[in-house]
């Protein structure tokens, strides 16, 4: 028998700490203001009109029959780290469920993986929509990506026994004392997963000492990341464009970065005079402000939404497009990793490392320390705290060959050395997988 919403909001057991309990009354009593929140989100763009039943748990697809795997991360960076494993899991002849909660993730989804993927925005984390959403989807499985924790969601699912994973799980710097203050919070929710695969001893100590079961190390998924595609044919019109120019890369820039960047290349001109940058912007709604704001300080731009490619007299070329991250990286053996000199945390650089990149970054590396670590310490990468040190490290992989060869095998080395979590991740879900496997033969007998 079916509980319905209201009674689920408050039959979850008396054991739950007092913050949990307030927290699913609350969130179960706020129902009724979705609308409003939808519907600015709606005006801000970070929802999608077209699906925004999927927030409140409605799903127009049906659910495949037999086992289904529900994989979620939060945004990009989690769905592309854990797409290798995604692969995997599909060739094995599992069907999939993947769940992301941003407009972009969803783009990036629908061009990275074949349409028998199954993707639905995650639901708001309402009992009721919760409750809508596990009741359709019926999941056999969840694999959740590092740390995305709804405590809806999560007490739902474990209160109709679905397996619960936590994998390629990251427990960071600033987050780790914040639920040290709410440790009985954070040990109920980690509690219902059976399982816990941590990046990092690091993590798997935090992760323990914060309530996890079953901690193991299996490393990050991310250094198993296949290098992004690349369009052979718009990466030879790029390098027909700007043949014989040297070219930095500045990749997924957040806002105050640009006007570094731009400083940057105004220096580095005076020594590489045919020098192109290209800025390529976290979220590429930003290009036209962008080049506004290069074109203003006297600077040749072009914009790659336009379909301009960079004339023998740009000096910045702005690529506000999605996806062709790839055909960049693949462009310039220099990239500067965004993110990192604004308090941001930082961008994922294995995947210019495995196109053969030279990495520069700032300071602000935080949602990668262990990456940027292992990189910095063999010389794969370097570190710039102020403009004038970006100068000068951009500087030296743009004019020393020697030096840039040098960090880009060092790179190359770190990731083949930290790779491996891939199969290691696996090997620990087997005993679900294994459990899946008989229900499928079940099912197709």
């Amino acid at each position: 028998m079916k509980l319905s919403a209201a009674r689920m909001a408050t039959a979850m057991p008396e054991t739950l700490p007092l913050t949990l309990r307030a927290y699913r009354r609350l969130s179960f009593a706020l129902t009724p203001m979705v609308p409003l929140l939808i519907k600015r989100r709606l005006r801000n763009g970070k929802e999608d009109p077209q699906r925004v039943d999927e927030r409140r748990g409605i799903a127009v697809i049906e659910r495949p029959a037999g086992p289904l795997v529900w994989v979620h991360g939060a945004s990009v960076g989690e769905v592309l780290a854990a797409a290798t494993l995604i692969e995997r899991l599909r060739a094995a002849g599992m069907r999939i469920l993947l769940t992301s909660g941003t407009v972009t993730s969803a783009g990036i989804i629908a061009k990275r993986f074949p349409p028998d993927i199954i993707h639905q925005y995650i639901p708001y984390d309402s009992p009721r929509y919760v409750a809508r959403f596990l009741d359709h989807w019926h999941p056999s499985l969840a694999l959740f990506i590092e740390s995305d924790l709804w405590p809806n969601l999560i007490l739902s699912a474990a209160k109709r026994r679905v397996p619960m994973a936590l994998i390629n799980a990251r427990m960071s710097q600033r987050s780790f004392p914040r639920w040290q203050k709410m440790s009985k919070t954070i040990a109920a929710l980690l509690g219902r997963f059976e399982i816990c695969l941590a990046q990092s001893d690091t993590d798997a100590e935090r992760f323990g000492a914060l309530g996890a079961r079953s901690v193991l190390v299996t490393g990050n998924l991310k250094f198993d990341v296949q290098a992004p595609p690349g369009d052979t044919a718009r990466l030879e019109a790029l390098k027909a464009a700007t043949r014989g120019r040297p070219i930095v890369v500045a990749s997924s820039t957040h806002p105050g970065e640009e006007e570094i960047i731009l400083e940057t290349h105004k220096v580095l001109a005076n020594f590489f005079p045919s020098l192109l940058t290209v800025i390529v912007p976290r979220h590429a709604h930003r290009g036209e402000a962008i080049a506004d704001m290069v074109k203003t300080s006297g600077t040749s731009v072009a914009l790659r939404s336009r379909a301009e490619l960079p004339g023998a007299t740009t000096d910045v070329y702005v690529a506000d497009t999605m996806g062709e991250l790839g055909v960049f990286y693949r462009l310039t053996p220099v990239v500067f990793m965004g993110g990192s000199l604004v308090p941001h945390g930082g961008q994922n650089p294995i995947e210019p490392t495995k196109l053969g990149a030279s990495i520069v970054h700032g300071p602000h590396v935080f949602n990668f320390t262990d990456v940027y670590e292992a990189l910095d310490r063999a010389g794969g990468a370097r570190q710039a705290n102020s403009s004038e040190q970006l100068v000068k490290q951009l500087g030296q992989m743009l004019g020393d060959v020697a030096a840039r060869d040098a960090a880009i095998d060092a790179a190359g080395q770190v990731v083949t050395r930290l790779g491996g979590a891939l199969d290691r991740t696996l090997h620990a879900l087997e005993p679900y997988l294994m459990q899946l496997r008989f229900e499928m033969g079940g099912h197709h007998a």
